[in-house]
């Protein structure tokens, strides 16, 4: 493979990977392998990493991809490294008599090599440790790498108190410098286990064609998940997106507000003006509005089916506090109930979710009915809906068949000042099965909101 058809390749792989790269970007990075040392691996990193990157969450895939499409080469040191790992263990096995490799002896070089070995030299090691342990049989007459392997039979985690224990000597434990070195210690392992995985990764580019590879190697980017299949870690993960992007939502609501509407006449400069013009009002005059923050109703769907959705969601609700006036949330499935409560100032996010799971009145039979969350929502709490209020939907519109209630979400949409429906499915997936989106639509801006990206686009298009 060429070098340009492997360029042309990475920035496919990277794009694939939910990781933007424009035309130009990529143009910018093929000049820039004109000036660094193509020798130089690390340079050439570095060179595609300052061309193609444009947030650091982006950085552990580039790095994943790049590792694919430009595999390291065994440098000199690495392979004498290598060289007199292999004429040591032949040593030992010739003098304990035994066909086996020694486990045992390997994992005491692999504890020297953590306390006092160069990169160069852990990673030839790792190297040797997926070519002795990582092939596993795949299939009939087939075989494949595999990481788990090599790290069973290693199992560097359990080396930590005995490493910890040489380091520190008969120092003082439970102290900064047990703490320092737990912290050395963890990183040099995390260093073996990722060139384990990236040399697993190389192998199986090797036999079964990078590009195959690289579609399932890389994880999209935070922004890029999903909301209907985020995981746990996921949700976790995404907490810390949340402050900033509730920061925005409120700024941006508070200037539409304040330049949506002029203030009421001002009748008196008005006739004053018109006297001008023989009492014929040709211009108006208004009086300034009155700032202040709006407030926000939230009705969330909680069902299964959008739980991932309603939690980050409800994470957002919970960070809008601080940012209006007043913030009411309300969820349901196939009623509705208030859950404001549940996220009290100083209560605890996880804990509160927990609670409102367990409390909070949002379900008869289990199934989402859409129409008659509306009309509960209508009969019990239709005065939380005002002129002041920006009113936020979020669900996928799907109501197991039953009626629709639009005429009561327009009732709704007239007496708010803003109004907004978030749905977390695909657009090419409105209106099928159960879906009702487009006659919601009709009524309430609707707008595809799967990932943190669309969420921030929307946001940004408010002002």
């Amino acid at each position: 493979m060429s070098l340009v058809d492997r360029h042309v390749g990475f920035v496919h792989a990277l794009r694939e990977a939910g990781i933007p790269v424009s035309l130009a970007e990529g143009l910018d990075a093929a000049r820039a392998l004109r000036v660094v040392e193509l020798a130089d691996r690390e340079s050439l990193r570095a060179a595609y990493a300052a061309t193609l990157i444009k947030k650091p969450a982006y950085r552990p895939g580039f790095d994943v991809l790049f590792d694919l499409w430009f595999p390291a080469v065994m440098t000199e040191t690495e392979q004498a490294a290598s060289q007199q790992a292999a004429s040591q263990e032949a040593a030992s096995r010739e003098a304990t008599g035994s066909a086996q490799p020694d486990t045992a002896a390997l994992r005491d070089r692999l504890a020297r090599l953590l306390l006092h070995g160069s990169d160069e030299e852990l990673r030839a090691f790792a190297r040797d440790m997926v070519e002795r342990f990582g092939r596993q049989p795949a299939a009939p007459g087939r075989q494949s790498w595999f990481s788990y392997g090599v790290l069973r039979a290693l199992s560097p985690e359990t080396l930590m108190a005995r490493l910890l224990a040489e380091v520190l000597a008969g120092q003082e434990r439970g102290g900064i410098a047990e703490k320092r070195a737990r912290t050395q210690i963890s990183r040099k392992i995390e260093q073996f286990t990722d060139a384990v995985t990236t040399d697993i990764r190389r192998r199986i580019a090797e036999e079964s064609g990078v590009e195959r590879i690289a579609r399932s190697a890389v994880r999209p980017p935070l922004d890029q998940i999903d909301f209907l299949r985020a995981t746990k870690d996921d949700l976790a993960r995404l907490r810390r997106e949340v402050q900033p992007l509730a920061r925005r939502l409120a700024a941006r609501l508070a200037i539409k507000h304040r330049h949506r509407r002029r203030g009421r006449l001002d009748f008196r400069r008005t006739v004053r003006a018109s006297l001008q013009t023989g009492g014929v009002p040709l211009t108006t005059h208004f009086k300034p509005p009155r700032p202040h923050k709006p407030e926000l109703v939230i009705l969330c769907d909680t069902s299964d089916s959008v739980s991932s959705f309603a939690h980050f969601t409800l994470l957002l609700t919970y960070a809008l506090r601080e940012q209006f006036t007043k913030v009411r949330a309300f969820g349901f499935v196939d009623t509705v109930d208030e859950i404001t409560r549940f996220f009290a100032p100083g209560s605890d996010v996880v804990e509160a979710m927990t609670r409102m799971a367990q409390e909070a009145d949002m379900a008869r039979f289990g199934r989402t009915n859409y129409g008659h969350a509306l009309e509960r929502f209508t009969e019990r709490y239709g005065e939380a809906v005002g002129p002041r209020t920006a009113l936020l939907i979020l669900g996928d519109a799907r109501s197991n068949y039953q009626p629709a209630a639009v005429d009561l979400l327009k009732g709704l949409v007239a007496r708010a000042r803003h109004a907004y429906w978030l749905n977390p499915e695909p657009r090419a997936q409105w209106d099928t099965g159960d879906s009702v989106a487009s006659d919601y639509a009709e009524v309430i801006p609707m707008r595809e909101c799967r990932n943190v990206a669309q969420l921030a686009a929307f946001i940004e298009d408010l002002a």
